[in-house]
């Protein structure tokens, strides 16, 4: 992988950063929201972030596309920045013969290491990933303060997108 501006090189994470993804998780609903309730939440991620990037049984392919930078300050280990996407495998389609589409959802940087570059070259890699993956369009949903680095990458509008909260319907 490639080197982040002025920090360690961006590597692919395995099962060994699960609870460092999930401390930049935490971080990423802290900036977003300006609160984060600890909980059974981060021992349920850590476990999913360990199993999903130690592979899908057989095949030895991550489940995650998942890339770091290694934080440089003195202390225990951590990472400084994350990015990490998921490939959903939908019928193909006339424009996505493959019918892989990918899913940017975690793209964080611990407020230490800010500003050196971290999030365009992790999300740089996680992209290069999912076109190795055979993946033609990947969504993401960003925030108003991430939103002009992923249009430098070159992510636009695509569509008015819906959801629906099932654990609230009646």
């Amino acid at each position: 992988m490639g080197t982040a501006q002025s920090g360690g090189p961006v590597r692919m994470a395995g099962p060994d950063d699960a609870a460092e993804v999930v401390r930049l998780r935490r971080l990423m609903f802290l900036a977003m929201h300006g609160h984060v309730t600890r909980g059974q939440w981060e021992r349920d991620a850590e476990a999913m972030a360990r199993r999903q990037l130690t592979g899908r049984p057989g095949s030895g392919e991550p489940r995650l596309g998942a890339f770091v930078v290694e934080g440089d300050e003195p202390g225990v280990g951590h990472l400084a920045a994350c990015a990490i996407g998921t490939v959903e495998e939908r019928l193909p389609a006339p424009t996505h013969p493959s019918g892989r589409f990918g899913f940017i959802f975690n793209v964080c940087t611990d407020p230490r290491y800010r500003g050196r570059g971290y999030a365009r070259s992790t999300t740089e890699a996680l992209l290069e990933w999912f076109t190795a993956q055979g993946v033609r369009r990947v969504d993401l949903h960003a925030t108003e303060g991430s939103e002009r680095l992923y249009r430098a990458l070159g992510f636009s509008e695509h569509s008015t997108a819906l959801s629906l909260d099932l654990s609230r319907r009646g």
